[in-house]
């Protein structure tokens, strides 16, 4: 059991670290990286060429402790996420799906973003 996932782990930071080499965050078009594990989803809005995170909304924050993670609590937290970056007028961003595949909760935090008005 442990082995599978070690060798599942494994795999997705080799994802992970593929993406990476093209894809980058700049000032005018940050890069949006989402996390998730089993007891939370993650957000955070990155400019790499400075090395600062612009914005971020967590399941781990005290006003947003009762979103679960599951698909319907994915899509509000990137719909708060959205709204995040809208006032810090942060319209366009690059998708980072940090090595998971664009499915369930991914994709949800995707579609959140995009339902408040961020493009990408």
């Amino acid at each position: 059991m442990l082995r599978k996932m070690l060798e599942k782990d494994r795999k997705r930071l080799k994802r992970k670290i593929h993406i990476r080499k093209t894809l980058s965050g700049t000032g005018e078009r940050p890069r949006l990286s989402v996390t998730r594990s089993n007891k939370a989803l993650y957000m955070q809005v990155i400019d790499d060429t400075q090395g600062h995170t612009l914005a971020a909304a967590s399941t781990l924050e005290k006003e947003l402790r009762n979103i679960k993670p599951t698909v319907t609590g994915a899509v509000q937290l990137g719909e708060i996420m959205g709204k995040r970056l809208l006032e810090k007028n942060i319209t366009t961003v690059v998708f980072d799906r940090n090595g998971y595949l664009y499915h369930g909760l991914v994709k949800a935090m995707a579609d959140g973003a995009r339902k408040a008005g961020v493009k990408f």
